[in-house]
């Protein structure tokens, strides 16, 4: 059973839901390797060192401050750093309650399970239903940890998440970028949504994918444990980007796109395409027996 990472409160209006947080997906473990000394093999340990005094300094001569200009700091005690942080009130207000398709999936930061707390699992499903069936997410604040969360509590089969998001100043504009005013040809369109219908898929299936990355990385790790075996490259150069005939390009895809049909299919195919070849093949075999045969 998994166990909360936190409790809160769901309020709008009148209506208060307590509710708890669970974590909505874990990171893969980190391959990390250590610093470690050539000579000996032991972990070497990091050191504080001040510059100006040119001496290793102990962790209880160091302090934090704010640089408000080059070079320059005001510094702030530890009662003064607690006093700046935001009141962790564990409510989650909901102000608002927006359409699903306005929240751009751009502004999705990390996601939580929400699941009732004790006594609340009725008005819990009901706030549920209702997003559902409103096709609407509510669009809330929620304090913790010493700071403010914008966040949207969204349905997800029978239960609901509470997803955080970025704020408008942390997410980049794409206007910023040179993307270019490139016309497109119609003929050139209609190939590529062809080439995208043959790859369609009515259904996403995470299991079906994995960090091949690491699974690779891992394995090779494991065999230099296991048997000191060193670990070589085997990745040839990329080459480099260079500019293709669209046409060509969107021609050859469709191309390899229908050799990758169904392998039922192929296969209902060949017997016809076979029994085609063999029977020349049968025929030329019985020419070079009777012409053997004829000159003994």
């Amino acid at each position: 059973m998994p166990r909360a990472i936190a409790t809160g409160q769901i309020a709008f209006g009148l209506v208060a839901i307590p509710v708890k947080l669970f974590s909505a997906a874990e990171s893969s473990e980190r391959i990390s390797f250590n610093m470690l000394h050539k000579d000996c093999g032991n972990r070497i340990q990091q050191q504080l060192f001040c510059p100006k005094d040119e001496r290793t300094i102990d962790r209880s001569e160091v302090v934090k401050g704010y640089e408000f200009s080059k070079g320059q700091y005001v510094l702030f005690s530890e009662e003064e750093l607690k006093t700046l942080e935001e009141k962790s009130t564990q409510s989650i207000e909901i102000s608002e309650f927006v359409p699903r398709e306005t929240i751009d999936p751009i502004y999705f930061s990390k996601a939580y399970y929400l699941a009732p707390d004790r006594g609340a699992d009725r008005a819990y499903t009901l706030l549920a239903k209702a997003l559902e069936q409103t096709g609407r997410w509510a669009l809330a604040k929620y304090a913790a940890r010493g700071k403010g969360y914008l966040v949207i509590l969204r349905p997800l089969g029978k239960g609901l998440v509470m997803q955080q998001l970025y704020y408008a100043n942390e997410v980049r504009s794409m206007n910023d970028l040179d993307i270019g005013e490139a016309q497109v040809k119609e003929n050139e369109l209609k190939m590529a949504i062809q080439l995208a219908e043959m790859g369609a898929a009515d259904e996403f299936h995470p299991e079906q994918y994995r960090d091949e990355v690491s699974d690779r990385i891992r394995e090779l790790i494991q065999k230099k444990v296991d048997g000191g075996q060193e670990i070589t490259s085997d990745l040839t150069q990329e080459p480099r980007a260079q500019v293709i005939d669209l046409m060509e390009a969107l021609k050859a895809s469709l191309g390899a796109s229908r050799n990758t049909a169904p392998r039922a299919a192929r296969v209902a195919k060949m017997p016809i395409k076979a029994e085609a070849k063999r029977k020349p093949a049968k025929q030329a075999a019985r020419k070079v027996v009777a012409a053997k045969s004829r000159a003994r």
